[in-house]
């Protein structure tokens, strides 16, 4: 089972996301179990963020919130992650590293500026960035990560075939995939895949994956 406790300025952000299909079915099997936390729960004065010493745009998240949500909710094999732009860049080998590194995990989600760099210190937290961009906030990053780490969990995912073959997961982009009807708008699906030739349509497909990524992401082929 995979663990998630969310701490977000925003609970209500979660709703949807936690009732639509795969994570729904997940959730409901125990196969995924979340906690999420409002953050202002956590703060002695009501007050969350403020703005940064030394002059800027923007608020800060106050680390006080920060520690007392920590103190109060972390458990012994709980992963610590912040979500942050300057964080380290999720890919497929990190989430896979991160996946075999735990199974509960306690996700901040901050706003505005960022986090007040003492409670990313003094908590030792794991700064990720899911992309060279900015997001108004780190719920979307946060639905990103559960979405990636989730799919490795047996059972999330209906067949683990389509985890096995994913782009990424052998080093290649995935091969194209086609479905019915045969021929659309003048376009036809490849005989390859009509042949019921296995060898054959194994062949195209490591063909194919080898050539889209060559063309889009050739730097994942350095060094092989």
């Amino acid at each position: 089972m995979l663990k998630f406790k969310i701490l977000t300025l925003f609970p209500e952000f979660y709703d949807s996301f936690l009732n639509t299909s795969l994570i729904k079915k997940a959730r409901e099997q125990g196969i995924l179990k979340f906690e999420i936390h409002n953050l202002r729960n956590f703060s002695i004065d009501s007050s969350i963020d403020d703005y940064p010493y030394g002059g800027g745009s923007g608020m800060v998240l106050k680390p006080e919130p920060v520690f007392n949500a920590y103190e109060n909710l972390k458990e012994k094999d709980d992963f610590f992650i912040i979500f942050s732009p300057r964080g380290r860049l999720l890919n497929y080998k990190l989430a896979k590293e991160i996946y075999e590194k735990s199974k509960n995990f306690l996700l901040l989600c901050p706003r505005y500026e960022g986090v007040d760099e003492r409670a990313i210190i003094g908590l030792n937290g794991f700064e990720l960035s899911i992309g060279d961009y900015i997001l108004l906030s780190g719920d979307c990053a946060c639905l990103v990560f559960i979405e990636v780490i989730s799919r490795f969990e047996r059972g999330v995912v209906g067949k683990e075939s389509s985890v096995i073959d994913d782009s990424f997961s052998k080093g290649l982009l995935e091969y194209p995939q086609y479905t019915r009807p045969k021929e659309f708008k003048g376009m036809k699906v490849p005989d390859v895949l009509l042949s019921g030739d296995h060898k054959k349509i194994e062949e195209w497909r490591r063909e194919m994956a080898y050539k889209i990524t060559k063309e889009r992401r050739p730097d994942l082929l350095e060094g092989k």
